[in-house]
């Protein structure tokens, strides 16, 4: 994930140094992709943010204005309206950007009245095409495997709160699964993580309270 985002960064400043137009684009880019990792969202509910889709959380003040991230359109069942949800910022940087890009950048596209997060420099909202492209040009440009695609976005949310302790039912929550077992799915932990202590120690000890049960009720 950092090596992408630093990537995309990176593009920013070069288009911009060669005087070309394009920086805007390239910017919005790097702030959509870097939005959709820091609150796990897939790539419509990514696409159909607008900039109001965000408040307070009294409990982290030190957000601000984004605190919590109103998902209005989630994944729905089949016949069902979009499913809604709020998701609560973890991630101190994510305020920080959202920030700088609703009050810098994101007035510059002329399209910015339409009140999407990320317009384009023609509509009113950026489309899935430019999303794809560019996810694939940086995917390709940094030689990552070509299975990777915009969810692997949300994946890697799921994975790293996992690693950093969080409460599996709160990352459930933060994602909008139904079921734990899909939040499980999404989980693809490191071999560091695996091999820590405290995880080699929680397993083995369960693995032997579930071997002594038996001989203890005997």
């Amino acid at each position: 994930m950092q090596a992408f985002f630093d990537h995309a960064d990176d593009q920013v400043g070069r288009v911009r140094s060669r005087g070309r137009k394009g920086w805007l684009p390239a910017f919005r880019d790097a702030m959509l992709f870097k939005t959709a990792y820091a609150f796990g969202l897939r790539r419509n509910e990514t696409r159909m943010l607008d900039a109001v889709d965000f408040g307070r959380n009294p409990e982290g003040p030190e957000f601000g204005e984004y605190g919590v991230l109103y998902v209005r359109h989630g994944k729905a069942k089949k016949g069902s309206p979009p499913k809604r949800r709020s998701v609560l910022t973890v991630f101190d940087w994510s305020a920080e950007i959202l920030q700088q890009w609703n009050e810098e950048v994101r007035p510059l596209f002329p399209t910015a009245g339409s009140g999407a997060l990320w317009p384009s420099e023609r509509s009113a909202r950026v489309g899935f095409s430019q999303m794809n492209v560019r996810f694939t040009t940086y995917r390709d440009a940094l030689g990552l495997d070509d299975g990777l695609d915009f969810h692997s976005f949300r994946r890697s949310y799921v994975t790293h709160l996992i690693e950093k302790g969080m409460d599996a039912r709160f990352v459930q929550e933060q994602v909008g699964h139904e079921h734990a077992s899909t939040t499980a799915i999404y989980t693809c932990v490191s071999s560091d993580f695996r091999t820590r202590t405290r995880t080699l120690r929680r397993a083995l000890d369960a693995t032997m309270q579930a071997t002594l049960r038996p001989a203890r009720r005997a």
